[in-house]
């Protein structure tokens, strides 16, 4: 018989909380790095979709002659107006609603911008005029 040791199984609290905090830091960076990932895929997503919106305004004025207005806005690239004869069958966007940002806001048409005819305008991730980073404004012009 052994006396004066027992055999030890199992792990103690000092053991186990130390691998939980070994854990939990790792978890943190990991989502650090993840959440800033996807920020920057939501800003190039709606770049994206900024230059795939801009080139669609081009293709309705080689083809109508004139820019949506400001009225008819982003509208025009699925509905026709009234006083457009060359219209493509099934418009220029042919989805059931009007594309949105990577945020789910919708974008702006603004016709007479300050350095171009027209502007397209998501407002980023806070939805609101202006802010810097991710929230900050994205524009077909600055493309």
């Amino acid at each position: 018989m052994r006396q004066g040791r027992k055999d030890r199984r199992g792990f103690t609290i000092v053991e186990v909380m130390a691998v939980v905090i070994i854990i939990g830091l790792l978890a943190a960076i990991v989502v650090k790095n993840f959440v800033g990932q996807v920020d920057k895929a939501k800003v190039k997503t709606t770049q994206a979709s900024l230059k795939s919106l801009d080139e669609l305004i081009m293709q309705f004025k080689m083809d109508t002659g004139r820019y949506p207005t400001e009225d008819e806005g982003l509208l025009a690239l699925m509905e026709q107006p009234a006083d457009v004869q060359e219209w493509p069958e099934g418009g220029y966007i042919r989805s059931k609603n009007l594309p949105k940002d990577a945020w789910g806001n919708e974008f702006l048409y603004v016709r007479y911008a300050e350095d171009a005819p027209y502007d397209i305008m998501s407002f980023g991730a806070d939805g609101q005029e202006g802010g810097e980073g991710y929230d900050a404004d994205l524009h077909s012009s600055d493309l």
